[in-house]
């Protein structure tokens, strides 16, 4: 049977392979990790999101994703309680992987520890992109960044413009070589033919920034639930 990414990891191994990724993307490397919306490439430094930029060609009007879990985005994104409780919803209630933007607070500690050029390279108009609940990988990386008190910034692992990559092996080799160190958990468990990742939501007026994995099951939580029509 072929291995995915939602396949149970020994606690111990998981955050061993998690704290190499931190350790050296701490350093100033990249790392490629095995996310269930897609493998994604990440840095923490302005040497290693530069690296990434170069390696996928890509636009510096595009902002990567911050790693996040719901602490979080409730510390440092600037919304009112009941986009916060839409958030905890989505992820405890519905198990769902999306991300938001939104109105962040830039002089918050956890970010003022960061370089300010990467904060400022990972952000755009006032609002920062978080990425929630994409599986067990993504989840102790949000987990071990709040620990380390390490922002950490990244992308779909592909060239841009190309199409989300579900497997190790079938990133282009531009991008993996670019990366320090990676790791295969077989393929992404919301694999597609489409080459979609992560929906992602503007939590300022609910505009779909983009249409990925679960859309339609994000439109009808908010419907149903919030009473909220996404603008897509």
């Amino acid at each position: 049977m072929q291995r995915t990414t939602s396949d149970p990891v020994a606690a111990a191994t998981l955050s061993a392979d998690v704290d190499t990724v931190m350790g050296t993307i701490a350093d100033g490397g990249v790392a490629i990790a095995p996310l269930d919306v897609a493998y994604a490439i990440v840095a923490a430094t302005a040497d290693g999101i530069r690296r990434i930029y170069a390696a996928k060609r890509r636009s510096w009007d595009k902002p990567g994703g911050m790693f996040a879990n719901r602490a979080l985005s409730r510390d440092i994104h600037d919304m009112d309680n009941d986009r916060h409780e839409m958030v905890r919803y989505l992820i405890e209630e519905e198990n769902l992987p999306f991300s938001i933007v939104a109105p962040f607070h830039r002089d918050h500690p956890f970010l003022t520890a960061a370089d300010p050029w990467v904060v400022d390279a990972s952000s755009k108009s006032g609002t920062l992109d978080m990425l929630f609940n994409a599986g067990q990988f993504h989840d102790e990386m949000a987990r071990q960044s709040q620990a380390r008190q390490m922002p950490v910034f990244g992308s779909s692992a592909n060239m841009s413009l190309k199409g989300s990559k579900y497997r190790l092996d079938d990133i282009e080799p531009e991008v993996r070589d670019a990366a320090d160190v990676s790791f295969d958990y077989g393929t992404s468990r919301y694999a597609n033919d489409q080459g979609l990742s992560s929906s992602i939501i503007d939590f300022s007026d609910f505009t779909v920034i983009r249409v990925g994995h679960v859309f339609e099951r994000l439109r009808r939580v908010f419907a149903e639930r919030f009473d909220v029509m996404l603008r897509s």
